[in-house]
Formats: structure tokens, sequence, C-alpha cells
């Protein structure tokens, strides 16, 4: 990665940047409110939407709209938090980047206090002088009640949201061989 050159492109990296990680932390907010016009505001219009269980699968804002509503309408309140947020920036595009955001919910799904681990892999898009999500991969360490998390935070079949016990996402090392590719981008 190279820097950028003069004291204005090194500002406007600055300014991307926080810009993108203020984005992140107002996702959060608008899925609390279920600001319906807000979700319009922070995806591009041909977004896509995705999770790594592939329960969310939307392409363009209308079915991502469509996408959360059905979500809220599942939920109760939920309170999402932004943890740490990477960000990397595209050498050969300044009206793109990608990040890793992590995070928690807090969530009451069907009457059922529930806790989420989630990790966000995004692809950014400068839209009309604004920073949108242009692509939002959800990806979970854990999905389930509150009152399961003292007994069962290291099973991998952690995901309780649907009913049933389904395997985590995350962290591959200790529930799958593959390795980590992903993250090498981001060291």
């Amino acid at each position: 990665m190279t820097a950028p050159a003069t004291t204005e492109d090194r500002l406007r990296r600055l300014e991307d940047r926080m810009a993108i990680q203020e984005l992140g932390v107002l996702y959060g907010f608008i899925m609390d409110e279920r600001d319906e016009e807000g979700i319009r505001e922070v995806f591009c219009a041909d977004a896509t939407l995705r999770s790594e269980d592939g329960v969310f699968a939307a392409d363009g804002i209308d079915a991502i709209v469509t996408t959360y509503l059905g979500r809220f309408a599942a939920l109760g309140p939920t309170n999402h938090y932004s943890h740490g947020h990477v960000i990397r920036f595209d050498e050969a595009d300044p009206d793109r980047a990608t990040g890793l955001l992590a995070g928690h919910a807090e969530v009451d799904r069907n009457g059922v206090a529930m806790q989420v681990a989630l990790r966000y892999k995004d692809v950014y898009k400068r839209v009309d002088g604004r920073w949108r999500f242009a692509d939002r991969k959800m990806g979970y360490m854990y999905y389930m009640p509150i009152s399961e998390l003292p007994t069962d935070l290291g099973d991998p079949n952690s995901i309780r949201a649907y009913g049933d016990s389904r395997p985590a996402d995350w962290p591959e090392v200790l529930y799958r061989s593959s390795g980590n590719a992903f993250l090498k981008q981001y060291r």
C-alpha cells in the first residue's frame, strides 16, 4: 500500500476513513430505529447484502430494504454496537474501499433475549460525494439466547436464531481448516 503523496491527499484519506467509520456506526442506529429511508441512504442503489450462512442474499436497494423489513418483523428491540473497524483503500480507485468491522447486537427475537457477535466484510463506494455500502457480508460467531452464553460460547453450533443449532461462521481456526486468506489483505 502506498501513502498518498500530498498533504491534501492525506487529509482527504483521513476524512474518507472517518466517513466510512461513521457509516458503520450509523448502520447500527438505522437498524435499531427501523429506518427504511436510512437504509436507502447508506446502501448504493446496486448494492448487495449477504451473509456467510446464506440467509441474507439481496441484490439492489429494493431487495435489501425488503430483506430488512422482513427481519424487523421478526425482532423486537435491538441494540447494535460497533467495535474495531479496519479500512483499506483501493489504490486504483479513490472512490472504493474495503473494510472489516466487528460488532455485537442485543436483540429480542420472538420474545427471547439474544446476543449476537458479528463481523461485517464490506465494500464501500463513494456515490454523489458520500460513502455507502456497495456490498455487505455478515458473519456470526454466535447468535444465541443470553442465558446460554455462559455454557455454550465455545460450541461450534452457536447460531440459534432460527429455532435450531447451526455452525458458527468464525473463528475459522477453531471450526474449519480452510485457513483465512481473507484477513491477509488487512494485515
